[in-house]
């Protein structure tokens, strides 16, 4: 068996934590081997000086009074200061002293690591709450003059005006709510991709029938020319976001509608298949070329070049993030008979 002497003489030498003997003068008279490995200073060096010219110079202060505070008989414990290294750097050490006699018995860890890890998350957290406040104020400053415009259509509205004005109004209207759409898309991509994703909320119990009819009402509200056929068999409630589910399948009926054959129906399903709800949204048209499905729920797909007047290309996007929010996931098969998006979700909460 070893002796205790042995054991502390092993101890001293192989612990990577720095320990020390420090004098009431400020001097360490005796260090151990991580000393040079942590500082590089040789143990000669270290003796040389008092501990206060090896402190980074804004740490000088509060090291006088803790060094006041332990030659009271006070212990220092996990505190925390930045020593120079050989190379001219500094290394954050935290330290624990007690005093003994006429000396006192030091141990310190190096800490550096820790603070930069600390540091850049901090770093990150501040990034982050500033592209929040931006993507705020960007919100609020694009819908301010959109509101206006608005306004100002209705009151005219209000009057009486000639058939060519009144066209013109509708006009606006439209233009108006078609920029409102582009608005909410734009800051729904700023906070997946800048701030802290998409708000999304799978708290609310729902009925998902109810939530895809009323998006179809409303969708063929606005495309009577378009013929929508459902299929809704689906009965059971389900804990999601009712505005984002929504959303997601308004996009997906807009995105069968623009891009599907104008002489062809839509198709909607929603049934309940293998403990998971799966809504497809089917059209018939040209196919989407087998290169461009592994892109096409990426942010500002096109399908063709120069279709930027159908929109910013981030509603299969967005729609993509909604369904990764609530645990499921979107797909698409397309070929010369029809091009079919599904979104799928499990149907019990994790």
């Amino acid at each position: 068996m070893s002796s205790p002497l042995e054991i502390h003489s092993l101890t001293w030498n192989v612990t990577p934590d720095l320990l020390g003997i420090l004098d009431h003068a400020g001097f360490f008279v005796e260090t151990n081997p991580a000393w040079q490995h942590t500082l590089g200073w040789e143990p000669q060096e270290i003796k040389e000086r008092t501990f206060f010219d090896f402190l980074h110079p804004d740490d000088i202060s509060n090291n006088a009074k803790a060094f006041t505070e332990i030659k009271t008989g006070k212990p220092i414990l996990n505190f925390e200061n930045r020593y120079r290294h050989k190379d001219g750097t500094y290394r954050w050490l935290s330290w624990n002293a007690v005093p003994e006699g006429e000396k006192f018995f030091c141990s310190a860890r190096d800490i550096s690591v820790a603070k930069q890890n600390a540091a850049s998350l901090q770093s990150r957290e501040q990034e982050a709450a500033l592209r929040e406040q931006f993507v705020a104020v960007l919100g609020h400053d694009l819908r301010n003059p959109l509101s206006a415009i608005r306004s100002a259509a209705n009151i005219m509205k209000r009057e009486e005006q000639s058939e060519r004005t009144s066209e013109m109004l509708e006009a606006i209207d439209g233009a108006v709510d078609r920029m409102a759409g582009l608005i909410s898309d734009v800051m729904d991509f700023a906070r997946s991709k800048l701030g802290s994703g998409l708000d999304v909320s799978t708290t609310q119990r729902i009925n998902p029938g109810e939530v895809i009819q009323q998006v179809i009402d409303e969708v063929s509200l606005a495309n009577q020319d378009r013929e929508i056929i459902q299929a809704l068999d689906f009965d059971d409630f389900i804990y999601g976001d009712e505005t984002r589910l929504a959303q997601l399948a308004s996009n997906l009926l807009a995105n069968a509608i623009t891009h599907g054959a104008a002489t062809s129906p839509v198709f909607v399903e929603l049934t309940h298949r293998d403990c998971c709800l799966e809504l497809s949204v089917a059209n018939a048209g040209e196919p989407i070329p087998p290169d461009k499905l592994k892109t096409i729920f990426e942010p500002f797909y096109m399908a063709k070049p120069g279709e930027q007047n159908k929109g910013l290309g981030l509603g299969l996007f967005i729609a993509s993030q909604i369904a990764e929010a609530h645990g499921g996931k979107m797909s698409v098969d397309s070929n010369n008979y029809r091009t079919v998006f599904r979104f799928s979700m499990p149907t019990q909460r994790p």
